[in-house]
């Protein structure tokens, strides 16, 4: 015969009754109360262990008017980058004891709004938006209530509060690095067309070879993908020794790309990427990148939102993250001609 899964759990009564004492002990207890003796602390915890008593939200929030919850709002496609920080809010929101509703949107202002305005509906404390697109900020912009809100892969010039990776720094890093071999003739794989990322990656790019009295050597516009980056390939002009990717994605679709050409990489042709996914390292050759930290900048942005929400002052941090540039065996000096 099989069990059944008991319906109702053990109530907070259950536990005073079990440890005798009073259930508004085991409040002070599970509120870390600093009046409760240490004796009396640990056989609530014991009983609390033993018969499995889990609190209930909601009846909580109805006595602290908190619903200890926080929106997350991400693009549908989402990608390594962005799957991460939201994964690192989640985890460092559980750890403060608040818990991540997360939903996904296209990127196009009326369903970010549709997105925005369900995840208002649930009751959330405070809103992290991962906002890569123009449509998606103006969206959040729009928003009239007073909720903190803090966003990832936004415009740092934009009206929210923002965390993020200076990405116009980290191309510049990546084309430095292709100068530093000795190539003149780099091109650039872009992001798609509206993406601040994809716009600030080219501008590292471009004011990176302006800096050093270089012509930029052509722009093809990819879509973050892999296939983009082996269409790329077709693309380039044959004068072009060096190639800085959007993303790793794209990087590692134009190395196949060239491969069907029968063209080598770093032989002839060195290419850079970006982001530093996991597999990059794996592929042949490993692929020279730049890495972001993901995990921090979630890490960083929950920490801003919650002191918003506590209307404490922010955590001295810098709210603008470093990139590394990582140097593996996809980039050499280009071949004599």
């Amino acid at each position: 015969m099989t069990r059944g899964v008991r319906g109702a759990g053990p109530t907070m009564h259950d536990v005073a009754a079990a440890a005798s004492v009073s259930h508004q002990t085991v409040s002070r207890v599970l509120n870390d109360h600093p009046s409760v003796r240490p004796e009396t602390r640990q056989r609530v915890l014991a009983e609390i262990e033993r018969l499995g008593y889990r609190r209930n939200p909601a009846a909580r929030s109805l006595v602290t008017r908190r619903s200890r919850a926080i929106g997350v709002l991400a693009p549908e496609v989402t990608q390594h980058g962005a799957t991460s920080s939201v994964q690192a809010v989640e985890s460092a929101a559980r750890a403060a004891g608040y818990f991540t509703l997360v939903t996904t949107a296209a990127v196009e202002r009326s369903a970010a709004r549709a997105a925005l305005g369900f995840l208002l509906d649930q009751g959330v404390e405070g809103l992290v938006v991962v906002a890569p697109h123009a449509e998606i900020e103006a969206a959040v912009s729009e928003l009239v209530v007073p909720l903190p809100v803090v966003a990832l892969q936004s415009a740092r010039a934009g009206r929210l509060d923002w965390v993020g990776v200076d990405q116009e720094l980290g191309a510049r890093m990546a084309t430095e690095h292709l100068l530093a071999l000795g190539h003149t003739r780099v091109a650039h794989v872009s992001g798609p067309a509206g993406y601040f990322e994809a716009e600030a990656r080219r501008r590292g790019w471009s004011s990176a070879l302006a800096a050093a009295g270089l012509e930029p050597a052509g722009v093809v516009e990819g879509d973050w993908t892999a296939r983009s980056g082996e269409a790329a390939a077709a693309a380039l002009d044959p004068d072009v020794t060096a190639v800085v990717c959007a993303n790793d994605q794209t990087a590692i679709g134009l190395v196949a790309g060239l491969r069907r050409q029968g063209r080598r990489v770093p032989t002839d042709l060195s290419v850079v990427g970006f982001d530093d996914v996991p597999e990059a390292a794996y592929v042949d050759p490993p692929l020279t990148t730049v890495r972001q930290d993901f995990r921090l900048v979630g890490e960083r942005a929950l920490a801003r939102l919650l002191a918003a929400i506590d209307g404490v002052q922010a955590p001295a941090e810098d709210d603008v993250l470093r990139p590394t540039l990582v140097v593996r065996e996809s980039g050499a000096p280009p071949r004599p001609r």
